[in-house]
């Protein structure tokens, strides 16, 4: 079974009007949409926004589906200059910027077994950048940045960028990447710019956040296809 996980109703819900046989179920307020898509097992769900939201849900799926992978899809920001609004990002790796033990360790974004980041998986990621460039989208494969900060920033979005070398930020994707990579469970990201990640943000993301996340949506679907 395949498990789908965003941050947002927009994000998801277009996902869920396509499941048949659908069955939910709900644990810890989170609703789990399972059935099938295209003749393929799914559970789909809305995790709410920030790192220890995305944990749960993800620990949660995993817990009481049997799941064999699981993609993040929703929006981002863009955090280098040639993403642009509209572009599609899937990771390579996932970092989690605001994690900051570097007063003990010297290490900044030092999460766990001596990472920094953690790589998604290259089959599934290789996958979705095939049918995103399939679609005519403008694809990039780059780091993601997470943390529980809505980047709206230019000098926030350019000292992340610099640290970390991510192309793309957002608040739920590191932590979906640090549970799947302590069950053992192979993890994508895929995103879509709604925004620049700078202080033009408070005026893109509400313009281009419900047509960023239904593109995402809209890959998802070709992919199960």
């Amino acid at each position: 079974m395949l498990g789908i996980i965003g941050a947002m109703d927009v994000e998801v819900n277009l996902l869920k009007e396509e499941v048949l046989q659908k069955q939910v179920s709900t644990f810890a307020g989170i609703d789990f949409v399972c059935g099938k898509i295209e003749n393929k097992d799914v559970c789909i769900a809305q995790c709410s926004p920030g790192k220890v939201n995305a944990a749960l849900c993800t620990q949660l799926m995993i817990d009481k589906f049997d799941i064999e992978a699981i993609i993040n899809i929703g929006i981002g920001c863009s955090l280098f200059e040639n993403v642009v609004i509209g572009d599609i990002v899937v990771a390579d790796e996932l970092c989690q910027y605001d994690f900051d033990t570097s007063s003990i360790d010297g290490v900044k974004g030092l999460i766990l077994d001596g990472k920094t980041s953690i790589e998604a998986d290259g089959a599934l990621s290789d996958s979705l950048i095939k049918i995103a460039e399939k679609n005519g989208e403008r694809v990039h494969r780059g780091g993601i940045a997470t943390g529980d900060t809505f980047i709206a920033n230019g000098a926030l979005k350019k000292t992340i960028n610099s640290e970390f070398g991510a192309i793309c930020g957002e608040m739920e994707g590191g932590a979906i990447a640090q549970v799947c990579y302590i069950n053992k469970i192979p993890f994508a990201a895929l995103r879509t710019i709604s925004d620049g990640g700078d202080e033009n943000s408070q005026i893109s993301y509400p313009k281009f956040k419900k047509i960023s996340a239904a593109k995402s949506s809209r890959l998802i679907l070709d992919y199960l296809k």
